[in-house]
């Protein structure tokens, strides 16, 4: 199965176990995979072919600024189950989140929450 990687989606967002990220934010980081067929746009060269990946963008972008969940793994899944309901050619989706800079202590790395689902 064919596939595209849509990386580095940088959102800002209000997902987070502390109040304070739900009420400051923070900025996140979304890669996404969509599994598809895509012999049809190798032959047509049209965008109707196949995923408009502005939409795709666009759709997590709102998804990370709106939600307003306490765990990221909740994020995570309504992030695939979005992307599996509006792009019908898509069989298998993979999200990746990540906090750059997530709010504990002495701590300089990210966190990184990884979900697959299939239709």
């Amino acid at each position: 199965m064919d596939c595209i990687h849509l990386t580095n989606i940088r959102c800002y967002g209000y997902t987070g176990y502390l109040p304070e990220e739900q009420v400051l934010g923070q900025w996140f980081e979304v890669d996404v995979k969509l599994w598809l067929d895509m012999s049809t746009v190798a032959k047509t060269d049209a965008i109707e072919d196949t995923i408009d990946y502005r939409a795709v963008i666009s759709s997590i972008q709102h998804l990370v600024k709106t939600a307003k969940f306490a765990l990221v793994e909740k994020l995570v899944s309504v992030i695939a189950d979005s992307m599996l309901e509006k792009c019908d050619r898509v069989t298998k989706v993979q999200v990746i989140l990540s906090k750059p800079a997530a709010p504990i202590p002495d701590f300089g790395g990210r966190i990184s929450v990884e979900m697959t689902k299939t239709r």
